[in-house]
């Protein structure tokens, strides 16, 4: 029986909004989407899998965003129930991944993880991004955000435990699963309460504008521009030095580096124009993708994970909340087509990575397109200042 929503009149407060949209985020993001970098060095040596095959693993997770992203975009999910049965459906997918095993259903789980993992983020967009701006309390959103990479660095950490200690994956998997479903749990009640005024299908929100639409093409390039060292940064490592006390250290880097520049930047900059913060991100993390390109080495994986980790959510939050301002009237459609593009982006950075043949050089090629792409991409969005509105309640 599906779960009746709460009146609106009486939300959580802002403190506790942003408390629940960031475990969701975490749960949703750091394990649903993410976990799978730190571990896929495991699962190659403990379970046999190719670096083509977890590029496949990759890249159905991603299908499965950008398809969850275009389901929202067509039919805009009310924003707690997406956020409910999302973080439901990644608690499911994730602990499966410890006791199943084969490729077949390996994917079927990151496809399915994938789905769930772009209705949370349509939803706590809609949901705590919108109550939070009613509330006058939008710099919380820094904080729900930052939990992302939060969560990255202690699934990073299960991991460099899980390779010193056996390198058996499965543990792990199974240790993440049941933090996001007590997080599913916790969680669920208070997002019963659902914002109001939210558009039920695409017909009922006004059509995007053209600046809209390029900063979604934009958010697109950013997508593609993390995604390949964000999945392949520990195995590339892995290949440098064979040696989990090192290797292991990559991806907790990341995501500090992550939570630190997002919550930063939240306290410090808090008036800061998210368009001018989503361009200067995407110059950080282009350079984060050339660095390793001129000179791979474990101290330049180290520097592509700082500037990688500490652009790629602040980017996506700064992003969404440029969309909000842009489509004040339709920010359920912009927040879904910003969803949707940045998961295109995603789908074609490993398919890219396919073309090569070790970890060593499967990062090359994309993170080449993706630095010229994501340099084009700032200057288009500092250039384009977009017109003046008001910001998005």
């Amino acid at each position: 029986m599906a779960s009746t929503p709460l009146a609106s009149s009486n939300p959580p407060s802002p403190a506790r909004i942003a408390v629940i949209g960031g475990l969701s985020m975490a749960a949703a993001m750091g394990i649903g989407r993410f976990a799978f970098t730190p571990l896929l060095p495991l699962m190659q040596a403990n379970q046999g899998l190719l670096l083509s095959q977890g590029a496949w693993l990759a890249t159905v997770n991603y299908l499965g965003y950008l398809l969850g992203a275009v389901v929202g975009f067509v039919r805009p999910p009310r924003p707690g129930a997406a956020v409910r049965w999302g973080a439901a459906s990644v608690a499911i997918a994730t602990l499966a991944m410890a006791v199943c095993h084969g490729m077949a259903v390996w994917l079927v789980l990151r496809f399915v993880a994938g789905v769930a993992s772009a209705f949370v983020m349509m939803g706590v967009a809609g949901w705590a991004l919108a109550l939070l701006g009613r509330a006058g309390r939008g710099e919380l959103g820094g904080w729900i955000f930052g939990s992302v990479g939060t969560s990255i660095a202690v699934a990073g950490g299960i991991a460099f435990v899980a390779a010193a200690t056996g390198g058996d994956p499965r543990p792990a998997w199974a240790a993440l699963g049941l933090a996001a479903a007590l997080i599913a749990a916790w969680t669920w009640r208070p997002l019963l309460v659902e914002p109001p005024g939210h558009p039920t299908t695409a017909s009922e929100a006004p059509p995007l504008d053209r600046e809209t639409w390029i900063l979604i093409v934009c958010y697109g390039v950013a997508g593609f521009g993390y995604i390949v060292p964000a999945t392949f940064l520990p195995a590339v490592a892995r290949a440098l030095v064979d040696d989990p006390r090192v290797f292991g250290w990559v991806w907790p880097v990341f995501g500090l580096a992550a939570a630190i520049a997002t919550t930063g930047t939240a306290i410090l900059l808090p008036r800061a124009a998210p368009r001018t913060v989503c361009a200067i991100g995407m110059l950080v993390m282009a350079a984060g993708n050339l660095v390793p390109v001129l000179h791979l080495s474990v101290a330049t994986l180290i520097v592509s994970a700082i500037c990688i980790g500490g652009t790629f959510i602040l980017v996506t939050l700064a992003g969404l909340n440029e969309a909000r301002r842009l489509a004040h009237a339709s920010p359920a459609r912009a927040v879904a087509g910003m969803t949707a593009s940045f998961a295109l982006g995603q789908l074609i950075g490993p398919m890219l990575s396919h073309a090569g043949g070790s970890a060593l050089t499967a990062m090359q090629l994309p993170s080449t397109i993706a630095t010229v792409a994501l340099v084009v991409s700032a200057v288009v969005l500092l250039v384009r200042r977009g017109p003046v509105v008001a910001a998005a309640r």
